[in-house]
């Protein structure tokens, strides 16, 4: 937070210091020297030691502002102060605070002031460089070292006119005295370097809002970066301000409150402000007022330090153009976060030129930097970003921003789908935006990893795309996102991504791309067992298949809704589709389809105690899958095969098919089929009586279940558990459980 300039110039009557000069001893001689001149010794030996006689009315500035009444919390980062002076007694301590406009740098730099004042016996020294204020430009630094030679008591005829003098003489007025600086928002190095001591006696507090790299590299100094508050140390900040019995008898206000302020101190400390002269309005009304207003809640009209947009804006006046321009339309991208590639494809500027800006903007703590080179900002920057967007950029520069940044999303998700699942039938989307390039993907793993830091941008791109009316990217994320979230076990967003994909099919002019939302939205509901909204798209999506005569989608509908019946309990009716799509696959000669048909056919035939005929189809589909490379397929026949040993009493064989099922289908991070398998694989454990290795799988099925909304599945796996416990309860009619 901004804090004002207040100079304590409290000198007293003393006279000037020049007047009692310090005395240098230089090994065994003693000399005076005069603080208006600077002497350089050309060789000296020995030590070289500053002593300080008692100086009659010696000025002690004390120049620091109040106290900040409303700090709180911080205990971490006032602790890495302590321990950074602790550290060192023969350098000079210099910690750089950094930070966004209104996080608290300078009231943490005062707080800490306050409470080791004691250190400080030879004064102390403050000056506001406004480097980010309302005040226009930056103080220079000869103007802030003249203040410090003026409050250390030196006459006006005794300053030298130049600044490197200028502050030599004020390194030897400091020098050996236990002094700190404190050198408030700063913009540069170039600010700083000047006021900083050569004494180790002395200790300097940087603040800013840039990260200052000389200062860093050339001095050494320390840098402390402070982020928003705590949950608690927001709760902290507004029970100080608005009192604790306010604050508890609203709690679920409270929290909106802080979630809604991100813990950014400015904004708590505007909000408890506004609502401290209103203690018979509810909280849950200032909260309400923020969800709705955003940052024009947080604005005043005359007090720009007051007004978190202002303070905010603060730190756009040292950005070039095109760097504002990155700024604004980062505010507008969608996502929680964004990366180098995303940022060039919708900044439309060369791959190294956005990564350089994304470090400026790093440096002005505009944005922050988290591992795997993801880039973030805070939410009410965001917000700030997003309002600069719209007030300075035309509707079709952001139009078409986004459009390049969809793209991106886009054809790197569809090439990630084809790594993944090669297989799987081919749709392409149309052609990037000129100057846009998919992010490379070598292989499948580096596919699976990037749909997973993608996830969550990929859901926002659909629906930014939606909200524009870019129906051929709507549809063609839901498209290739679709195995990922099977795999991944994403249920709930699957059915919401189709569900949007439905609205947008109606504009696409394919013929089939309707019928295929229909079947993928139908396989989405039938796996929440949501089976009454499965059947009746599934059922749509075969009639538009058979009037367009399109077999390779009368297939996949087929096998859909064989699903969707075993789901239900039906496994004649899923017989009966699983036997149509082998049908119709074969005819299609295509192996890998006709593959999992046969599967299929096999499972549901398991299913009604068919054990011959099921195991032939599945074996068959074993075969196939491994001759054509399909891992996922084959991990399916697997897992066929060992429900039918399980069935006919061979659990053994039942525990080897199940566990070669498992490696395959977690190597393919298929949590969703991990989960089914995992399930499968108890019961022949529990037939061996290794009922703490049933227990063992069972928990993990159950776990998956839970984490992917699929309650029936996990109301009936918690069932068995508590079977088990029963079983276990009883007194033992047998021998000990039997060895894997």
């Amino acid at each position: 937070m901004t804090v004002e300039d207040q100079h304590e110039d409290d000198i007293g009557e003393a006279g000037p210091l020049g007047e009692q000069p310090p005395v240098v001893e230089v090994q065994n001689t003693v000399v005076a020297t005069s603080v208006s001149s600077v002497v350089q010794a050309h060789t000296v030996t020995g030590g070289v030691h500053h002593h300080h006689p008692a100086v009659p009315g010696w000025p002690v500035p004390r120049q620091l502002p109040a106290v900040p009444s409303g700090f709180v919390g911080r205990a971490a980062e006032l602790d890495q102060l302590t321990a950074a002076l602790a550290r060192s007694a023969e350098v000079l301590v210099v910690s750089a605070i950094g930070g966004a406009g209104g996080i608290g740098k300078t009231w943490l730099a005062l707080a800490w002031a306050y409470r080791h004042l004691e250190r400080f016996s030879d004064g102390q020294l403050f000056v506001d460089l406004h480097g980010f204020s309302p005040a226009g430009d930056p103080v220079e630094p000869a103007v802030a070292v003249r203040g410090f030679l003026d409050a250390l008591g030196v006459e006006a005829n005794r300053i030298p006119a130049d600044l490197d003098a200028q502050a030599a003489l004020y390194r030897s007025l400091v020098a050996g005295r236990r002094m700190l600086i404190v050198l408030d928002n700063a913009a540069t190095s170039e600010q700083v370097v000047p006021l900083l001591p050569g004494s180790p006696s002395c200790t300097v507090l940087v603040t800013g809002r840039h990260r200052l790299a000389s200062l860093i590299d050339r001095h050494g100094a320390r840098h402390l970066p402070l982020d928003v508050l705590s949950r608690e140390e927001a709760r902290g900040l507004l029970a100080a301000r608005l009192g604790a019995d306010r604050v508890a008898a609203e709690p679920e206000a409270m929290e909106k409150l802080i979630g809604l302020c991100g813990g950014h101190p400015l904004a708590l400390s505007i909000i408890a402000r506004t609502a401290e002269p209103h203690p018979d309005v509810a909280l849950a009304e200032a909260a309400a007022e923020l969800r709705d207003l955003g940052l024009e809640a947080l604005d005043h009209d005359t007090d720009p330090a007051a007004s978190l947009p202002t303070v905010l804006s603060w730190s756009l006046r040292h950005l070039i153009d095109t760097q504002r321009t990155v700024f604004a339309l980062l505010g507008i991208a969608p996502g929680p976060d964004t990366t180098p590639p995303a940022a060039a494809a919708l900044t439309g500027v060369p791959d190294r030129l956005a990564r350089r800006t994304l470090s400026v903007l790093e440096n002005a703590s505009l944005l922050e930097r988290r591992p795997g080179g993801r880039y973030v900002m805070h939410d009410l920057v965001r917000r700030y970003a997003a309002d600069t967007a719209y007030t300075t950029l035309s509707a079709h520069m952001r139009e078409a921003a986004l459009t390049r940044l969809e793209d991106f999303h886009l054809h790197t998700a569809h090439a990630a789908d084809r790594l993944l699942h090669p297989h799987d039938t081919l749709v392409r989307p149309e052609p990037p935006a000129p100057g846009v390039h998919p992010h490379p993907l070598p292989d499948a793993a580096a596919a699976a990893s990037w749909l997973e830091a993608e996830h969550a941008t990929l859901l926002a791109t659909q629906r930014s795309a939606a909200a524009l009316g870019h129906h051929h990217t709507v549809w063609h994320l839901a498209w290739n996102l679709t195995s990922f979230h099977q795999r991944r076990g994403h249920l709930r967003d699957e059915v919401t991504m189709w569900q949007v994909a439905l609205d947008a099919a109606d504009h696409l002019p394919d013929a089939a791309t309707r019928g295929r939302t229909h079947r993928l939205l139908g396989l989405a509901c039938s796996r929440l067992d949501r089976h009454e909204q499965a059947t009746t798209h599934l059922e749509q999506a075969l009639d538009l298949a058979l009037r367009h005569h399109n077999p390779a989608d009368q297939t996949l509908t087929h096998r859909v809704l064989a699903a969707v019946w075993g789901r239900r309990g039906d496994d004649r009716q899923a017989l009966e589709h699983a036997h149509h799509a082998l049908c119709l696959g074969r005819a299609l000669d295509l192996p890998v389809l006709e593959a999992d048909a046969l599967n299929e056919v096999g499972w549901y035939a398991a299913r009604l105690g068919r054990f011959d005929t099921a195991r032939e189809h599945c074996q068959a589909a074993l075969t196939l899958h491994r001759h054509h490379h399909s891992p996922g397929g084959e991990a399916g026949a697997l897992d066929s095969l060992g429900y039918i040993a399980h069935h006919t009493g061979d659990h053994q064989q039942a525990l080897g098919h199940y566990h070669h099922a498992l490696t395959l289908r977690r190597g393919l991070g298929d949590a969703y089929l991990v989960a089914d398998t995992l399930e499968h694989v108890g019961h022949p454990h529990a037939a061996l009586g290794q009922h703490e290795r049933a227990r063992t799988v069972w928990r993990e099925a159950l776990e998956l279940y839970r984490d992917q909304g699929r309650d029936d599945d996990a109301e009936r796996v918690q069932q068995q558990l508590d079977d088990l416990d029963t079983h276990d309860a009883d007194p033992p009619s047998q021998g000990v459980e039997t060895a894997n």
